[in-house]
């Protein structure tokens, strides 16, 4: 089984998925979404964020949120209150076509990719995302050894 991935670097995760590197919160600081920063983010209202998101984030966001997104939203501020008091909290969804809102960063969601649930650690870097683009659906091929048991002709073909 491979090691869990380490702060700021990638690795596999659970089943072998591969897990995007995860992004320290002293990095945070540093952070600009179209000139803006994260605190400033958390203060604007829905309204003046959905300005600066791209047109098609924009768009799905200006007809309100599905019922399953609302769901969602509801459990993220649950579980945030929840974890203020300390208590540990896992969310899981199957809602892979929610834009990343500001409210979200800090937390691990797992997103289910088909077979199972990819836990995507929430950064600022993700805002304006959907939340699928971090949970692949297709893992990389990982061959095995070259010719040898990879076809039936070959275990006529004599193994130096």
């Amino acid at each position: 089984m491979s090691k869990p991935a380490q702060k700021g670097e990638g690795g596999e995760g659970r089943h072998g998925w591969p897990v995007p590197p995860v992004i320290p919160q002293e990095e945070w600081k540093n952070f600009r979404y179209r000139g803006y920063t994260f605190e400033e983010l958390l203060k604007l209202p829905m309204e003046e964020f959905i300005k600066l998101l791209p047109a098609r984030q924009r768009r799905s966001l200006t007809r309100g949120l599905k019922p399953e997104h609302r769901k969602l939203l509801e459990k993220i501020r649950k579980a945030k209150k929840l974890m203020s008091e300390g208590k540990k909290v896992t969310i899981k969804t199957h809602c892979r076509d929610m834009i990343i809102l500001p409210e979200m960063v800090g937390l691990t969601i797992h997103v289910y990719n088909g077979i199972t649930y990819i836990p995507v650690y929430i950064s600022p870097w993700h805002i304006g995302h959907y939340l699928g683009e971090f949970a692949l659906t297709c893992k990389p091929v990982q061959h095995g050894e070259p010719g040898l048991k990879a076809t039936r002709s070959t275990l006529h073909v004599a193994a130096k």
